[in-house]
């Protein structure tokens, strides 16, 4: 699969800022909003980034609202990038409702998110054929700190100058299968892909490099997520897998043991222990982007450019 790479961005770039899933933690935001200027870029906040929970309180917004601001950042030219403040839940409930039509899919942006926002990267690689990353939200730890925190850093740099980042280490790794594997970036977050098996916004694994995390799921609700991918056609064909964080899931000793039991019998490399995910210094995965794993290296060299 091919997917289009958006331009990188520039100093002085406007960047729309929506809540697609719950509110937003409103100080958190505000200075979110002060690292992303910091770093020259211009936010502009939707309104669905401002709602408290006036539909329900895990809502930011009811689903008109979240789903106009997630059309109209995406479709306004005005707008380099879109980046969300939070994730939570609500995503999934809105994607029927934003009018892909309406949007260029040939004038490619970025969109950044992560944990729920899994359902928005999904949709935009599959409705409009886009590359996006899975990194850190403008409200969450880790980025509104702003300049000299790891996980701000790494998207900057990966934002204004991607030709730097051609290759992702994990000083942590483990080797659960040996082997290289080469095919297109995708995943996110274990739960919100199974959520999705079945719908027109999945993008299944064939052929590709399927990356994996969660956060606080019981270990046999994380084992029946892992069990659905497998038992669903969403991860035939898969080339090699990446396990990243899976926090709050119980012993983790017992999580990593039942991925590896449920994982390493599919005949391809599989890499365990990426700094990407909740509650970890992040690094900021790609999605649509052709790339090598190296699961006896603990690598992910890209092998075309994540931004133009």
């Amino acid at each position: 699969m091919t997917f289009l790479c958006p331009p990188a961005l520039r100093p002085g770039d406007r960047i729309a800022v929506v809540a697609g899933s719950s509110p937003a933690q409103q100080d958190k935001l505000d200075l979110g909003l002060l690292a992303m200027e910091s770093a020259g870029l211009k936010p502009e906040v939707f309104g669905s980034s401002r709602d408290t929970g006036s539909m329900y309180d895990y809502l930011a917004g009811d689903d008109a609202l979240r789903a106009a601001d997630l059309t109209s950042a995406l479709r306004d030219p005005a707008y380099a990038a879109v980046f969300c403040a939070g994730g939570g839940y609500g995503a999934q409930r809105i994607l029927e409702l934003v009018d892909w039509a309406s949007i260029d899919a040939s004038a490619p942006k970025v969109l950044v998110g992560y944990s729920d926002v899994t359902a928005f990267l999904e949709a935009v690689a599959v409705k409009l054929g886009w590359v996006s990353l899975f990194g850190p939200m403008v409200a969450c730890d880790g980025f509104y700190q702003g300049p000299g925190e790891y996980d701000f850093d790494q998207l900057m740099r990966l934002l204004f100058t991607p030709e730097t980042v051609t290759e992702l280490t994990f000083p942590d790794f483990r080797t659960v299968v040996p082997g290289i594997a080469e095919g297109f970036t995708l995943g996110g977050t274990a739960t919100l892909l199974t959520a999705s098996i079945g719908t027109g916004t999945s993008l299944p694994a064939k052929g590709g490099i399927l990356f994996l995390e969660d956060v606080d799921e019981l270990p046999f609700r994380m084992d029946r997520v892992i069990t659905q991918l497998r038992r669903s056609t969403y991860i035939e064909g898969v080339a090699g897998i990446l396990l990243g964080t899976f926090t709050e899931c119980g012993d983790p000793e017992h999580i990593e043991r039942m991925l590896v039991e449920r994982l390493s019998d599919l005949g391809v490399p599989v890499l365990a222990g990426a700094n990407i995910g909740h509650n970890t210094a992040m690094q900021t995965f790609p999605i649509g982007v052709r790339a090598r794993l190296d699961a006896t290296a603990g690598t992910l060299s890209f092998l075309e450019p994540i931004l133009r």
